[in-house]
């Protein structure tokens, strides 16, 4: 019976997806290396699909896999539009991992990042992390509503002065009174990324991604700003459950689209005139829930319209709603100079990245390494480019905005000893 479904699977489907899997180690950005990762579908778990290793960057090649038609995630149907895969990690000197569910779409890159623990005990079990289903196919209570801009403490002593993208945030698993529910110390772009993958779907326009990505961005950052859970006496920024917040979930795989947009905005939220916190952004469906706010299908729609991100926003939450952007990111060695690094540059940035790529390629050999002389030529250009491959960003060997700071993320990423506890 299992070969006849995956015979099916195999054959009834003309539609594929792309997916990667990156492997870590939970003591800090150290890829490892000849990990071997097996697939197989979630509801066919015995049966092998792929089996891959991976290379110095911890990477597996991108493979394709089977996926349901693209219609189905562009419009609101019970059939689920995405294929699930279980994927099998064991690599020697680590305890194996078991992530079942990767959601694979059609036509875009599913990323699944994977962080394995050093062994310790000889006989160690297999740690087993099952994804849920996404937000627009699953079953999830509908969000308590709130106001989109909070009271103030007019003391000031218990919120920040000025909007900060943090360089972690810590998302507590379950609804806020849980005791039992863990909570994870998560770096901030990683979450936005987990978050807009698992509350649309990546298939869409990308004009509706950047609007929803600009949302779930402003939303976390008002929890950031106003402290709204630590002013409670809870010890976390942010929840999973979607009645209380929005839904990140632990373990799940991300799209190379998404990453890309993340990337590119992760410092921008949503202001109205004369407001100093990011706007607490209401959202929901548009289907099976209505809100105050963005209906997540109804942007969809909009996108396909033409319906550029900033007129999603606006057709959502009025004119005065407007795009802004924090001057301060913490956990940088120093921020964006304001123009491009290119062939010709030279200088204190040019030198500083420089050095931040030698030591990243001590943890990721394949960037070359490169004389820090603060001179930009084609060896530095080759050294970027190599970084924004393994990295996932467009590999233009030019340190824009997006590149900067996922070097200065990595960078800090490996020169940490730990990770705070």
């Amino acid at each position: 019976m299992p070969e006849n479904i995956l015979r099916s699977a195999q054959t009834d489907n003309t539609y594929s997806g792309k997916l990667q899997i990156n492997v870590t180690s939970t003591l800090g950005l150290i890829p490892i290396q000849d990990a071997t990762v097996t697939i197989s579908y979630t509801g066919v778990p015995d049966v092998t699909i792929e089996k891959l290793t991976t290379d110095s960057s911890g990477q597996t090649e991108e493979i394709d896999l089977p996926a349901p038609p693209l219609a189905y995630s562009l419009t609101p149907v019970e059939q689920q539009p995405y294929s699930e895969y279980n994927i099998q990690i064991e690599a020697p000197g680590y305890e194996p991992l078991l992530i079942s569910g990767t959601e694979v779409l059609p036509d875009v890159t599913a990323v699944q990042p994977v962080s394995l623990t050093p062994l310790e005990e000889p006989e160690e079990e297999e740690e087993v992390i099952v994804i849920p289903d996404h937000t627009l196919y699953g079953e999830y209570p509908p969000k308590i509503p709130e106001d989109e801009i909070k009271p103030i403490d007019e003391s000031g002593e218990i919120v920040l002065s000025r909007v900060v993208i943090p360089e972690y945030v810590v998302v507590h698993d379950g609804v806020p009174d849980d005791p039992t529910a863990p909570n994870y110390y998560v770096r901030y772009r990683d979450y936005i990324k987990n978050v807009v993958s698992s509350e649309i779907y990546a298939t869409w326009p990308e004009s509706a991604i950047y609007a929803n990505t600009l949302v779930i961005m402003s939303f976390t950052l008002n929890r950031v700003y106003t402290e709204w859970y630590r002013n409670q006496g809870y010890n976390f920024t942010i929840t999973s459950s979607t009645a209380y917040d929005q839904k990140w979930m632990h373990g799940r795989n991300f799209y190379q689209n998404i990453d890309r947009i993340v990337d590119s905005v992760f410092a921008n939220y949503l202001s109205r005139p004369g407001v100093r916190q990011p706007i607490f952004t209401s959202y929901c469906d548009g289907r099976r829930v209505t809100c105050n706010g963005l209906s997540q299908w109804g942007s969809k729609y909009l996108g396909e319209e033409g319906y550029s991100a900033i007129d999603i926003i606006h057709y959502y939450y009025g004119s005065d709603m407007y795009i802004n952007t924090a001057q301060s990111v913490a956990g940088v060695p120093s921020s964006f100079p304001g123009y491009n690094l290119n062939i010709g540059a030279s200088g204190e940035k040019v030198r500083q990245i420089q050095q931040q790529l030698n030591r990243i390629a001590r943890n990721y050999p394949a960037i070359p390494t490169i004389s820090a002389d603060g001179i930009y030529g084609p060896a530095t250009a080759n050294a970027v480019r190599t970084f924004q491959r393994i990295f996932d960003l467009p590999q233009s060997g030019i340190v824009d905005y997006p590149t900067w700071y996922s070097i200065s993320n990595i960078y800090v990423g490996v020169s940490r000893i730990s990770e705070p506890g």
